[in-house]
Order: C-alpha cells, then sequence, then structure tokens
C-alpha cells in the first residue's frame, strides 16, 4: 500500500505545485472563460451548463477518462450540470503522469467551485487503485488514481471503470440490466435490481476465429471495415449476448453507439454518452 502511495505522489507531484499556481484562475469563472479552452481542446455537446440559481450542494466534479479524450462536468447535488462539458484528447503515451497533468488542466477549464470528485476509467479499478487499463499504457497497473485526484483537488474521490459509471447515470433499477460501450474498445457493465457488478470487462473474453468482443467492434476495426459491417457485427454480439444474460434493457453508449447502421431489437437502448460523466453522481450514493 506505501508502495502505491509513493508511486501517486511520485506522479502527482509536478502536477500539484502546477494546479496550485492555477488556484486563483480556477476561483475566476470569468477570466478562464474569457482566454477560452487551450489548444486542442473543445467543448463536447451534451447537457449544457443550468441557470445561475442557487446550486444544491455538495457539486461533484466528474471526470471520464477514454481512450481518445479526457471529459469533465461539475454537477450539483441533483445532477444539474454547472458548466458545460469540456473535453481534451488523451495524450500519447498515456501514462499516468500525462494523463493527470491533462486532468489539472480540466479542473482549470471548468473553474466552477466542488466540493468531491468522480473519475471513470477504461479499466479495472479495485478501491481506487488501477489494475488493468489496456487502451492506455502498460504503467498504470498498481497505480493508485483516487490517491493522485485526491492531492490533485484536495477533495475526497472516488473511482470506478467508466462502463459501470455510465451505467449508473442511465440504469432505471428494474431486473437485469446490461451496458455496452462502443468507444476506442468495449466496455462492459451489469447490473441486477440497480446493484452493480463491478469490472465486468466483457469485451476482453475471446470471440470469432482470433480475437475478442473487443477486437471485433472497437475502434480501429470501425474504421477498417466501415459503418455497415461494423453495425452488422454489433448486432452479432448483441444476439450472442441476449440469451446468455437474458437482459431487461441493453444500453449501448460511447462515442461510437450513434454510428451504428439499421434496426436493433426492441430491448436495446442507445444513450447519451454524456452519461459516463452525469453517472460520476451515483459512486457518492451511500
Amino acid at each position: 500500500m506505501a508502495a502505491r502511495r509513493t508511486k501517486a505522489t511520485r506522479t502527482t507531484a509536478r502536477v500539484r505545485s502546477q494546479f496550485q499556481r492555477l488556484g486563483p484562475r480556477v476561483r475566476q469563472t470569468r477570466a478562464v472563460r474569457r482566454d477560452g479552452p487551450p489548444a486542442g481542446a473543445t467543448v463536447a455537446t451534451g447537457p449544457t451548463c443550468a441557470s445561475k440559481s442557487a446550486p444544491a450542494t455538495p457539486r461533484t466534479l466528474c471526470l471520464d477518462i477514454g481512450g481518445s479524450g479526457l471529459k469533465s462536468m461539475v454537477l450539483d447535488a441533483t445532477g444539474r450540470p454547472l458548466t458545460d462539458r469540456q473535453r481534451i484528447e488523451t495524450p500519447r503515451p498515456a501514462t499516468p503522469e500525462a494523463v493527470v497533468s491533462v486532468l489539472a488542466e480540466l479542473v482549470r477549464m471548468n473553474a466552477e467551485p466542488f466540493e468531491r470528485v468522480s473519475v471513470g476509467f477504461p479499466g479495472v479499478v479495485v478501491d481506487g487503485v488501477v489494475r488493468t487499463a489496456p487502451n492506455l499504457d502498460g504503467d498504470w497497473n498498481g497505480f493508485d488514481l483516487r490517491a493522485a485526484v485526491e492531492r490533485l483537488t484536495q477533495r475526497p474521490t472516488r473511482v470506478a471503470n467508466d462502463a459501470d459509471v455510465q451505467g449508473l447515470g442511465v440504469i432505471e433499477g428494474q431486473g437485469v440490466e446490461m451496458v455496452l460501450t462502443l468507444g476506442t474498445g468495449l466496455g462492459s457493465a451489469l447490473f441486477v435490481d440497480g446493484k452493480l457488478v463491478p469490472n465486468l470487462e466483457l469485451g476482453h473474453l475471446p470471440f470469432g476465429r482470433k480475437g475478442s468482443y473487443e477486437d471485433y467492434v472497437d475502434d480501429r476495426t470501425l474504421k477498417r471495415i466501415g459503418r455497415k459491417k461494423w453495425s452488422r457485427r454489433v448486432r452479432e454480439v448483441i444476439d450472442t449476448l441476449a440469451p446468455i444474460f437474458n437482459w431487461r434493457v441493453l444500453y449501448l453508449g460511447g462515442g461510437n453507439a450513434k454510428k451504428i447502421k439499421g434496426e436493433l431489437p426492441d430491448t436495446v437502448r442507445i444513450v447519451d454518452n454524456a452519461a459516463g460523466l452525469t453517472g460520476g453522481l451515483a459512486l457518492w450514493r451511500d
């Protein structure tokens, strides 16, 4: 445990000092907005910030770490967005140090006060510690992401698998509900009567002749074979999993879900990728 803390401390020391220098700008929303986002950053579509009535507290900074982009948004205690959704491309190589540096910039961009932090991460996370990060970098194994973000923001932080977080943002809490996220890779989450089965990572199970479910429908495959053939593959994955999990609802999220062509079964719903942020509020439900 001490080794993990040392690793996180070493990675975030430089970034923490940078964040402290940015502190006054973080508190001055107007000044930050006037400067605009940094180079390479975009304000993505999705929920927009609410009117300036008094926000319900505690406010949550929700962070979504993805294989292609890192996103952020501040929500009040009712789930109302207090900022626009911000996005910066994932650095390459996506080492812990590089990603935490981008998280510091996202904190500066949002500029809205917050009392706690939620993080969605594309891999297995146990007690805030990363176990796998197949679409980022090998150095993540054993990295204490929760401790790193808490040192960065000086706020209590909870971290979970990104598909789990997205599911928390869309499920109804009835029966078996499943989530598949179609993005850089393939994420998955499973809920039974609203209770999460964490870190499912279904995408890494063998599928097809040589690869895995993720290899079959990931972003590289979409770009290689085109939307029409890729969409057929997505439906094939759905048809294969349906008699195994017998879900009441399957939610398709992630940045590529909107690219599916053709009809889907009645039990399948495409959901807004912003749930990867808004679901962060549910990490604080005890």
